[in-house]
């Protein structure tokens, strides 16, 4: 990662004692089994943002200036377990700072590291899963950390809601509640999806985005692409009414495989990862300053309420 900060952003923005937010890349590809390059995805992610405008019209706020730490990209890549820990020490140590977390990779099973931290510093956790494919088998090709089973270990410990699916293998069946479970065919014929979702989830969410949910259409540049997505407005009135309603404590997204000639991908996935933040953070007020010595600590609701190094 040659980026010093997220966005470009001024260095004040982006002092890891300040900032309410933490950016965790996580280059990772180890598993995935059709297209490679979702390793490529947290760089052209960064240098996509690092072009993008900062005033959010919908919401009228600059979201950077909550403050926005690029953290040390999680490089373990020995085996997809390894990966898995890795991801789960640095992101409970994030937490445990009182840091609103956010990560992006690399494929989906970077997200059995991030939502197992978020399950054990958040009581009554759901997560929101948002995605093409179910992600539930137990196992596959010998690991249990395959990105073929992102979500198998968040259905057994915490209140998983999933949108958008629309590929899955049979067995998963087994594992699936589908009365949880959003599938596209049913989601374009329902105008409640999102109202019913809702209804679903505990307070505390955390989302994990695959962006193979979104459409091909507007999103091509993903390892395994489906066709019948969702598109970007429906995605962001849904996304916004999960943080007016509930207390999103973090997220990640994942799986941005990048186009060497087509960027539009790339820039949909910084404008979504801002967007989510201008939510988060639209009825905030911004700190008065960023000083070096303003030791600034976001108040997440976690467990941990100290920065002590995990």
């Amino acid at each position: 990662m040659t980026t010093k900060t997220y966005a470009g952003i001024p260095a004040e923005y982006g002092k890891l004692n300040t900032a309410k937010v933490v950016l965790i890349p996580v280059p990772y590809d180890g598993t995935s089994t059709w297209q490679k390059g979702a390793d490529k995805g947290p760089e052209a992610f960064l240098h996509a943002s690092e072009n993008m405008e900062l005033f959010d019209i919908e919401t009228r706020t600059e979201a950077y200036k909550q403050g926005i730490f690029l953290a040390e990209p999680v490089l373990e890549n020995n085996s997809p377990e390894a990966m898995v820990d890795a991801v789960h020490e640095a992101t409970k140590n994030y937490i445990k700072k009182n840091k609103f977390v956010t990560l992006f990779g690399g494929e989906h099973s970077i997200s059995i590291g991030s939502i197992r931290a978020f399950n054990e510093c958040f009581d009554n956790l759901t997560v929101l899963h948002i995605d093409a494919h179910a992600d539930l088998r137990k196992s596959y090709e010998g690991s249990t950390c395959n990105h073929a089973c992102a979500l198998y270990e968040a259905s057994q410990n915490t209140n998983l809601i999933q949108v958008g699916i629309r590929s899955m293998d049979i067995s998963e069946l087994s594992v699936m509640d589908e009365e949880k479970t959003f599938f596209a065919h049913d989601m374009a014929q329902d105008d409640n999806w999102t109202d019913n979702a809702i209804d679903l989830m505990t307070n505390n969410v955390f989302i994990t985005i695959d962006l193979d949910g979104f459409d091909p259409s507007i999103m091509p540049s993903t390892g395994t692409p489906e066709p019948g997505g969702l598109l970007w407005y429906e995605t962001m009135e849904f996304l916004r009414r999960v943080f007016e309603e509930k207390n999103v404590v973090g997220f990640d997204i994942v799986e941005l495989c990048p186009n060497n000639i087509d960027k539009s991908s790339d820039f949909l996935a910084a404008k979504l990862y801002y967007k989510m933040l201008s939510y988060k953070f639209m009825d905030q007020e911004v700190q008065d300053d960023f000083e070096e010595d303003n030791d600034y600590k976001h108040s997440n609701n976690s467990k941990f309420q100290d920065d002590d190094d995990y």
